[in-house]
């Protein structure tokens, strides 16, 4: 059975708390398969904090309660760009990280940039195996392991499935943004309604 696609949107600057949130919630042996070494919150909170969101670009796909699934970090280099990726464990083999590599090699492309690269640990088996899925050449090394694919130009359909792709993604996020607001007043209610049967709220005074 194939699966359905992920929404995949670029994300914006003020977005940066759902890109921290994200990294934090990694665990110390994903934390380190991820940036390729032990890294603690308060590194993670600078390495977020240095991303330029003019100058890159972070992509991510967002599950019902607005928190980031997924998320790719697209670093621009001189001709090239290099990327990182991470899903956190409850949502893995389900697509997103193919989808988050897919969405990262279409934006380099219209970057007009040479190639994309991928740095990683050997033992990273998923990210080793997307790299290959999406025909990078990866050379491995005293347990690393560096992918390199070569980027053709831009073209119109390049541009187009972009600006498509974006569009669903910011449509995927508005309605699981309602669904989000139409629950919590849902709860609102229904704890006020409690409240009330328990005789903890108070009648008005006339």
């Amino acid at each position: 059975m194939s699966r359905a696609p992920q929404p995949v949107r670029e994300l914006a600057a003020l977005e940066r708390d759902a890109v921290e949130r994200h990294f934090l919630a990694l665990g110390a042996d994903d934390r380190r398969l991820r940036f390729g070494t032990p890294i603690a919150d308060s590194a993670i909170r600078a390495y977020v904090a240095r991303i330029d969101f003019d100058r890159d670009a972070v992509f991510g796909v967002f599950d019902e309660g607005l928190s980031l699934r997924g998320a790719a970090h697209l670093a621009r280099s001189s001709g090239h760009a290099e990327l990182g990726v991470s899903v956190l464990p409850g949502y893995r083999n389900q697509g997103l990280g193919a989808a988050l590599l897919r969405r990262a090699v279409l934006h380099a492309r219209n970057w007009q940039g040479h190639g994309l690269f991928m740095h990683c640990l050997r033992e990273n088996r998923a990210m080793m195996h997307l790299a290959r899925k999406q025909g990078m050449v990866i050379v491995t090394e005293a347990g690393e392991a560096d992918a390199w694919l070569e980027l053709p130009r831009p073209d119109a359909a390049t541009f187009f499935g972009e600006a498509f792709e974006q569009r669903v993604g910011l449509l995927d996020y508005a309605l699981k943004a309602q669904v989000a607001h139409g629950r919590r007043v849902l709860e609102a209610l229904t704890s006020q309604d409690g409240e009330i049967e328990q005789g903890v709220v108070a009648p008005a005074r006339h």
